[in-house]
């Protein structure tokens, strides 16, 4: 396990109340929380994310939710590890941000491969029924757990994908 050659950080954010609030007795805490990691291109650097990503679970997301958002993580690294990666070097990165506040979850995930056309792709893989095929399995489990799923495309900086639930 690579877990020590990660790079992860997490910022928990409250807003401070002001003076004007209290006088009006509306207090609005707002949670935020975000988390990155940085790793190498290794199918069993998995388990170091999903403990990285356990530190989630005390956000004020559904437990059932949460859930989702966890096998969507696991889907969307093993993709970048398996397609956008192939061919690669292990020590190629991929980027990790969570960001969850009181009323969404985002997760983007970065890879250095060559790209693809999310639409296209997921066009092709709704539309097929057949069970044996696994291929796009990962993104269709992305695509229903996510009120948005994105893939940009971009030179040097990594393509990200990006998936956005919200709930309340």
């Amino acid at each position: 396990m690579h877990y020590l050659q990660a790079e992860a950080f997490t910022r928990i954010t409250v807003r401070p109340i002001m003076q004007e609030e209290l006088a009006t007795q509306y207090i609005d805490l707002t949670y935020h929380q975000t988390g990155h990691i940085k790793i190498l291109t290794d199918p069993t650097e998995l388990k170091s994310v999903l403990a990285w990503f356990d530190q989630f679970q005390t956000a004020p997301i559904p437990r059932q939710l949460w859930l989702q958002c966890q096998l969507a993580l696991i889907e969307g690294f093993t993709n970048a590890v398996r397609h956008a990666h192939v061919g690669l070097p292990t020590t190629t990165p991929i980027q990790i941000e969570v960001s969850i506040s009181d009323q969404t979850i985002d997760i983007k995930i970065w890879d250095q491969g060559p790209g693809f056309d999310l639409n296209s792709v997921l066009k092709t893989k709704l539309n097929d029924h057949t069970q044996e095929d696994e291929s796009g399995r990962g993104l269709k489990i992305m695509y229903r757990v996510a009120d948005q799923l994105t893939y940009q495309v971009s030179t040097g900086q990594g393509n990200c994908l990006h998936l956005h639930k919200s709930y309340s």
